[in-house]
């Protein structure tokens, strides 16, 4: 049996953003910071609030969206329930037409149906006519979680590289860290999704530095002689 990336879809999504936006956001935190000319001290604390923040934020954030999703699919799947149990010869008719707009032949399309519904009607229809599958299918706390983990994780990365550079060269440290760790992360991210490396690396860099790049002018612009 072929192994395919489909039921990595959910999860991968929630960590690669988590990571991500842990990762830039973090770090263009800190160099924004930095570049105001606050002590090395205050940068740290600033990192350390932003990671906190940030992964509180994203686990609330992502923990509602995809509940509003699974509140539409179970909604659905209920009307389709409800539909199956009033009408099943209607169905069954919607379900074969469904498959004769692939490209089934009628007679081969209600034998298919028939076929289906007689081990499962529910899950076909929820599968062919709503697009909901096992693997597919919104799991909201799984993807708060993944999220949270992740974006904590990838802030984790900039604050050791602010924990780790001189006060002098903070902001080249964790500035090429940051793209390094970018970088890799969009590469991990299109090889386990299976997709191309370079673009993938390359997406997350640029957003990276160019993220970097204005929250660094904002601290320098608004910041104070040291």
């Amino acid at each position: 049996m072929e192994r395919h990336r489909t039921d990595r879809i959910g999860w991968l999504r929630a960590a690669v953003l988590g990571a991500n936006d842990g990762i830039v956001s973090t770090a263009s935190l800190v160099i924004g910071v930095a570049a105001a000319n606050a002590t090395h001290a205050n940068v740290m604390v600033a990192g350390i609030a932003g990671l906190v923040a940030g992964a509180m934020s994203m686990a609330a954030g992502e923990y509602v969206s995809v509940r509003s999703q699974a509140d539409s699919e179970e909604a659905a799947i209920d009307l389709e329930r409800t539909e199956l149990a009033e009408n099943d010869a209607g169905e069954r008719r919607e379900l074969a037409a469904i498959y004769v707009s692939r490209g089934l032949e009628p007679e081969l399309a209600n034998q298919v149906a028939d076929q289906l519904m007689a081990h499962d009607a529910l899950g076909a229809h929820a599968r062919d006519e709503l697009g909901i599958s096992e693997a597919l299918s919104a799991r909201p706390l799984q993807a708060a979680l993944a999220s949270a983990a992740s974006f904590a994780v990838g802030a984790g990365l900039p604050l050791a590289a602010v924990a780790l550079a001189p006060a002098s060269r903070l902001i080249v440290v964790v500035s090429l860290t940051s793209l390094v760790f970018l970088a890799g992360l969009g590469a991990l991210a299109a090889r386990v999704g299976g997709a191309r490396l370079a673009p993938g690396a390359l997406r997350v860099t640029f957003w990276g530095a160019l993220a970097m790049a204005l929250t660094a002018g904002v601290g320098a612009l608004f910041g104070v002689s040291a």
